[in-house]
């Protein structure tokens, strides 16, 4: 019998622009370990769902991988499918500095860009 092999991110429509990968680098170069940058989306937030980021030095097995010139981006099974096409990019103005997240399921958003609704 043939093995099944667990789909990647790509196969859910995901990418991560240079900025974001570039960012994800940066903040790896600083840590003694390897590390990932860790996506989820969580309930909450002023519209529904939230987006929560994190540096994660584990994958576990069922999680998906998007890789871009030596970044990696972790990404749950469950969030996953609440992502299917969506884009990770790095913005920084004069406002701040943050990842952001074009998800293009999302029906409305809020002013943080970290909440979003699906409907």
């Amino acid at each position: 019998m043939a093995e099944i092999k667990p789909k990647s991110a790509r196969d859910y429509g995901l990418s991560m622009t240079e900025s974001a990968a570039a960012r994800i680098r940066a903040l790896a170069a600083d840590e003694q370990e390897p590390v990932s940058l860790r996506v989820q989306v969580m309930g909450g937030g002023c519209s529904g769902f939230q987006y929560g980021f994190s540096l994660d030095r584990t994958r576990d097995p069922a999680d998906m991988a998007l890789e871009r010139d030596g970044a990696r981006v972790l990404i749950d099974e469950m969030s996953v499918a609440l992502l299917q096409g969506s884009q990770i990019d790095w913005h920084e103005d004069v406002a701040g500095a943050m990842f952001v997240i074009t998800n293009p399921n999302a029906t409305a958003s809020c002013g943080c860009g970290t909440s979003f609704s699906i409907g």
